[in-house]
């Protein structure tokens, strides 16, 4: 299940690509099947072994060569351990909304993409998460350690690119049909993934992801727009910035 665009990334093979807060590597396996030189980095020790068993797999597999797999490493996402524009692509999906001092993460994310390379990232959109929020407050911090923080407006989230020094290039919002899911589980309690509703709208998403009918992308393209569970934002790092 991708949330970003690749296309609006212009992402060609041989490009470098970090993928902060990586999570289970849903994006960085893509960019690897791309032909990206790809390296995973997450906060997450689980989420960064598995990430990495994941790949190797793949390599095994003969889905993606194992010249593209550039590391999966632990690390965090205010001190990347990265030389200044060291990647021509940066993404990072879902991870922001985690962060106390979102200003540096987006900072040293920016600092080490290259002049000229593409940002993307994602995060919960505000009326979905909102709705979250009200219905639970074990959904999100200070309850859920290491849960949200914040819920972004895509106005302050493009005002903090901007700041960074990135030109934006465009938005949009994706997983309208998991909305619905997210509130149920709210609405019943986060950690009730047994609850009949719950586990049944879980199967629908699963059956969808596999299939992919006809019938759930139209809703998707038609619904993401007002009821999207994420939001993406695009920024061009200008030749300009240092």
């Amino acid at each position: 299940m991708l949330t970003i665009k690749f296309d609006k990334l212009g992402l060609v093979p041989g490009n470098k690509v970090l993928d902060v807060g990586a999570g289970f590597g849903r994006h960085v396996f893509e960019c690897a099947r791309r032909g990206a030189d790809v390296v995973a980095l997450d906060y997450a020790e689980d989420e960064v072994v598995q990430t990495r068993a994941i790949l190797g797999a793949m390599v095994d597999a003969g889905e993606i060569d194992i010249d593209r797999f550039k590391g999966v490493l632990r690390g965090d996402a205010t001190k990347l351990p990265f030389d200044d524009g060291a990647f021509d692509v940066v993404i990072t999906s879902e991870v922001l909304e985690h962060i106390q001092d979102d200003v540096a993460a987006i900072s040293e994310m920016v600092r080490v993409l290259k002049p000229g390379g593409m940002f993307a990232a994602t995060v919960p959109a505000w009326l979905p998460e909102k709705i979250n929020w009200m219905l639970s407050k074990e959904y999100h911090a200070p309850i859920s350690v290491g849960g949200h923080v914040r819920i972004y407006s895509a106005t302050e989230l493009k005002a903090k690119l901007i700041t960074a020094g990135l030109d934006p290039r465009g938005t949009h919002r994706a997983h309208a049909l998991h909305s619905p899911y997210w509130w149920l589980k709210c609405a019943v309690g986060p950690t009730n993934n047994e609850h009949p509703m719950v586990a049944k709208y879980r199967k629908f998403l699963e059956w969808d992801i596999m299939t992919q009918p006809t019938s759930t992308k139209i809703a998707e393209k038609v619904l993401s727009p007002v009821l999207g569970k994420s939001i993406v934002l695009y920024g061009h790092k200008p030749a300009s910035i240092s």
